[in-house]
């Protein structure tokens, strides 16, 4: 349909056209008196919401307890967990709903990203590359 003035009709939804799902990576923050398997549960609780609301987990991974730059809610400490995610806004909604009002979780942040990466993250990678040299 073509229309003399204004913005183009509406496409409808065709099979070849790219998703509607935006690419994230989602980062949290949780008290250090949690344990790692509490931690490892909130990153597959998280992971479960995530399917259930339509969106899609690549990787997840779990970085350990980390010093803080600064003190948050007092504490020195974090247990970090990582999330690499396509979703829409309902899931992102979702998400931020259950971590605000968890008492585990002192911090959380959703970035939009262009694209996802298979490769372990630049932490993971950090640690790997002191272990190498450590052995030469």
């Amino acid at each position: 349909m073509v229309r003399p003035f204004g913005p183009p009709a509406p496409q409808p939804f065709k099979k070849g056209r790219k998703s509607l799902m935006n690419k994230y990576e989602h980062v949290f923050i949780a008290r250090p008196d949690t344990s790692p398997a509490q931690v490892e549960s909130t990153i597959e609780e998280l992971k479960a919401l995530i399917e259930e609301k339509g969106g899609k987990v690549h990787k997840t991974e779990y970085w350990g307890l980390r010093t803080l730059a600064y003190r948050v809610a007092k504490n020195r400490k974090g247990h970090y967990g990582y999330l690499d995610m396509e979703a829409g806004n309902e899931v992102l909604d979702a998400i931020d709903f259950k971590q605000k009002y968890a008492d585990d979780i002192m911090r959380h942040m959703t970035v939009k990203v262009d694209e996802l990466t298979e490769e372990p993250s630049a932490v993971l990678r950090k640690g790997d590359d002191r272990k190498r040299r450590e052995r030469r």
